[in-house]
């Protein structure tokens, strides 16, 4: 598996918080390494096949680490032939074993699961109940420990430990002034995930070994135990909302909760947890997630197109057309650009609808196209680096400027060997 990208550098970088280091498969979560995009899958663990299709199709968007459910001994046993079925299609993507409730059984019961897992995710709530709680813990923790494999602890307020909730309540009773329900309840995720993590050490797990994660649906809280957690712990930190939802209302409440969060320098790894529109492709939560970073300059990922949003000048719709046919083209490319041409990911390319803004716009990005808006001359100016170099005119301006784009990355992004 190719290594994340390094993050973008400029005047404006926000200093990520200082974490330790984790190495889950051969990728780097925390420190100074760029942060990392999750995903899950949604298919049947049991059904190796279908399960190792949509991994390798994650793996293919972008996807640097893919969790699978592990929830009864047919998913656990299915483990091996899906790496086997994934070496086989020429995928090496980490992958991730999410466990609840029977956690402890099934990596006991079947050690090449916890073998060939790169990291195991437990939710401390979902571990087990009173006096087994902590035995069934110990026990998740010992294996890992045996099989040398990093430990996510992620706290759901689904799903929250309700002996924590219970002990913080009765806490906040005692106070001169009670804080609300919602201070409450943050404060018992965030002791949730830390008191885990203690646990976790003592039994033996190493601190370089540790990442947490405390999810929500609400943006709001999200960012406040976050921040919470970042000031009161060093571990690499996985961001997400539990469940964002689906369509443009998942992906504005990710963005929104990430950016804030991102922007001030507070997390190691991310999943946009969309619910996929029906028959809809599980993918676009690594596009999504990928372009929130490469929108706050933190990751680059593929060729950024930047297009007008269209107004009166442009009552054609040739701009909207073209944009997304030149998105469309540069993501199909990029398996073949990445292998093939250093630095192809920082190609920025511009579409535009009308004389107002397109020569401008396009002079900025590396590549741009002024098209004509109504009433305008039928020709469209191109831009390389900042310079006119052709206009172009007639039913075939599409495939021509694909064509620039292709001879241009062919060209100014050095081979690989």
């Amino acid at each position: 598996m190719n290594a994340p990208s390094e993050p973008l550098q400029g005047d404006c970088a926000t200093p990520r918080r200082v974490t330790r280091p984790v190495v889950v498969g051969g990728v780097t979560v925390g420190s100074s390494a760029p942060i990392v995009v999750q995903s899950m899958t949604n298919t049947d663990t049991a059904d190796h096949i279908a399960t190792a299709i949509q991994v390798a199709q994650l793996a293919r968007a972008g996807s640097e680490l893919v969790r699978i459910t592990v929830n009864n001994d047919d998913a656990a046993r299915a483990v091996p032939r899906i790496v086997e079925q994934l070496a086989k299609m020429n995928i090496n993507v980490p992958l991730i074993g999410d466990f609840h409730y029977n956690g402890h059984k099934l990596l006991a019961d079947h050690p090449a699961c916890a073998e060939l897992l790169a990291k195991l995710r437990i939710n401390p709530g979902n571990v087990g109940q009173g006096a087994k709680r902590d035995t069934q813990f110990a026990q998740i923790i010992e294996i890992a420990c045996r099989h040398d494999k990093p430990v996510r602890i992620g706290v759901n307020w689904g799903s929250l430990d309700q002996s924590i909730l219970a002990r913080i309540m009765d806490e906040n009773a005692r106070r001169a002034e009670p804080r609300d329900a919602g201070c409450v309840m943050r404060e018992a995720m965030v002791s949730s995930a830390l008191e885990s993590a203690t646990k976790a050490e003592e039994y033996g797990l190493p601190e370089d070994r540790i990442v947490l994660s405390c999810k929500v649906s609400s943006v709001q809280d999200l960012i406040a135990i976050y921040r919470d957690l970042a000031r009161r712990c060093d571990y690499p930190l996985h961001l997400g909302l539990t469940e964002a939802g689906m369509g443009s209302k998942g992906i504005v409440a990710s963005s929104a909760a990430l950016a804030v969060l991102l922007q001030e320098g507070i997390g190691d790894t991310i999943r946009v947890s969309l619910t996929p529109e029906p028959n809809g492709p599980r993918t676009q939560e690594v596009v999504v997630a990928q372009e929130i970073l490469q929108t706050m300059g933190l990751r680059a990922f593929a060729p950024m197109v930047t297009a007008c949003p269209g107004c009166g000048r442009t009552t054609s719709t040739l701009f909207q057309e073209l944009a997304q046919r030149i998105q469309n083209h540069v993501r199909e490319q990029m398996p073949v650009w990445r292998e093939r041409h250093d630095g192809v990911e920082n190609l920025t390319l511009a579409v535009m609808g009308c004389v107002v803004n397109g020569p401008g716009e396009s002079k900025q990005a590396n590549i741009g196209i002024s098209l004509p808006g109504t009433g305008e001359s039928p020709a469209a100016p191109v831009f390389v680096d900042g310079q006119k170099t052709v206009t172009l005119r007639g039913d075939n301006i599409a495939a021509e400027f694909e064509a620039i784009v292709d001879d241009y990355v062919a060209n100014r992004y050095r081979r690989k060997n």
